[in-house]
């Protein structure tokens, strides 16, 4: 599941201690060969990081993992209760028992590995298949600078594909930053969210806490068929057959969540209402609710979400218009812009018409070191004023902090409009700082002090 919800990360370079075992033929749980192999090392990191998963001298030793996947580590007392109050009480606590062997069922051989490396060598290794039980590891033994590095990887690498299980994990480890950064994630790309194969692993709590967001930025109907989608994955795992009433049966109340009265009354009737979960009773007092001056009482959410509220940072402080430019001829205006937080861009605000109303047709892309993060073509009606008209992504693309992304468009339609002028490098957009910068892309003109891409739209 990890590898599935984290992108691949690069393997760590040979480490000390890899490197000191290649030299001197020494491989886990192997005595070292040799009487004075303390003097190749200066330092007592570095000693200490010889004796990682070493035999030589262990005084202690765990059987780590479940029942058929156990591994045994040897240990040196005096080491892990320096690294960690958990081992120091463990093993000279006033009720410190007298063990040769320690077994450790509920923690990963390979997460156990990682913290006692870190306890040993002082060195953080994470990657995505074990960083969730490597943080476990770490909380349950108390070893809080390994703890943290295990929520910066997960913050570094979260997205809309695996925040619905990094926020269910969030709340369990008790870390609110980092269920911070899941919400921000999930309110700004709900649809994704909602959408990814990580929504179908949560637990019903944190279902129920998704569905009750209020500024979860979805259409209803898809988080309708999400919910669906999770109730079918959630039989699976109760061995309960999926069918219609098992579904409602394990969403319990967590359907009446699920704000229907609030959607399209099209949506509702052509889907909702025949898909069979809700009872006959509840479908025709909806349609009630839809139809009827008197309206029933329903067991269901009626108000709309808020959602999200758009931002827009505007990098021109003036607009004009020439009666020989700004052209449009398949040419495209580009401009690269950084930021110095998380954001989501959701569209650009464009300039429109110079002579009179007239219809555009957009091609929106938004890029990060020549890959593409989003592109969209849109038709736009300008009415031949100054205004900036919003065009927007299918999704809004999140953007991260300190890289610079382009933005560019390709514009069919009138020949002349508008165009920015008197171009800021840098735009403060309430808690977000923008810089600005030429892009090599524009072909068409625009850049830091004029041009096309007027506005950027995002959320924050």
């Amino acid at each position: 599941m990890a590898a599935e919800l984290f992108p691949a990360k690069k393997l760590p370079a040979v480490t000390a201690v890899q490197q000191y075992q290649q030299q001197q033929n020494v491989s886990n749980n192997n005595a070292i060969q040799g009487c004075n192999w303390q003097g190749l090392y200066p330092t007592i990191r570095e000693r200490n990081a010889v004796m990682f998963n070493n035999e030589q001298m262990a005084d202690i030793h765990f059987v780590v993992g479940p029942p058929g996947g156990t591994q045994r580590v040897p240990g040196h007392k005096y080491v892990l209760a320096v690294g960690s109050s958990v081992f120091h009480a463990m093993f000279y606590g006033e009720l410190a028992e007298d063990k040769d062997e320690i077994r450790i069922p509920d923690v990963e051989p390979a997460s156990f590995l990682a913290m006692m490396k870190y306890i040993y060598c002082d060195e953080i290794d994470l990657c995505a298949d074990t960083v969730l039980a490597t943080l476990y590891a770490a909380k349950k033994y108390i070893v809080p600078h390994l703890a943290r590095a295990c929520v910066n990887f997960l913050e570094t690498s979260l997205s809309a594909r695996n925040a619905c299980v990094l926020l269910s994990q969030s709340c369990l480890f008790e870390e609110p930053d980092l269920t911070q950064r899941c919400w921000e994630v999930i309110d700004a790309q709900a649809e994704l969210a909602l959408r990814s194969e990580g929504f179908c692993d949560i637990d019903v709590q944190t279902l129920e806490s998704i569905l009750r967001r209020e500024t979860l930025n979805a259409k209803e109907m898809v988080v309708f068929d999400a919910t669906l989608s999770w109730a079918e994955a959630e039989c699976n795992r109760k061995d309960l057959q999926p069918t219609i009433e098992n579904k409602r049966l394990v969403l319990g109340k967590a359907i009446y969540l699920i704000r229907i009265p609030a959607m399209a009354l099209d949506d509702f009737a052509n889907g909702v209402a025949q898909s069979g979960v809700l009872t006959l009773n509840e479908t025709n007092d909806i349609f009630l609710w839809y139809t009827a001056a008197k309206k029933p009482e329903l067991k269901f959410v009626c108000k709309p979400r808020k959602g999200l509220t758009p931002q827009k940072c505007h990098r021109f402080q003036s607009c004009a218009y020439r009666s020989n430019q700004w052209r449009y001829r398949g040419r495209c205006d580009s401009i690269q812009f950084a930021v110095d937080k998380r954001i989501f861009i959701a569209g650009f605000g464009l300039y429109g018409s110079s002579c009179g109303s007239a219809e555009y047709q957009a091609k929106i892309e938004l890029k990060r070191q020549g890959l593409t993060l989003g592109v969209a073509i849109i038709k736009y009606f300008s009415d031949g004023s100054s205004n900036t008209f919003p065009v927007f992504f299918e999704y809004p693309v999140q953007i991260e902090p300190d890289t610079f992304y382009t933005a560019s468009v390709v514009l069919d339609g009138n020949e002349l409009s508008y165009f920015g002028q008197e171009g800021m490098t840098e735009v403060q957009c309430g808690k977000v700082t923008f810089q600005f910068q030429c892009s090599s892309d524009s072909t068409n003109g625009t850049g830091v002090q004029g041009g096309q891409i007027p506005e950027l739209i995002f959320y924050a």
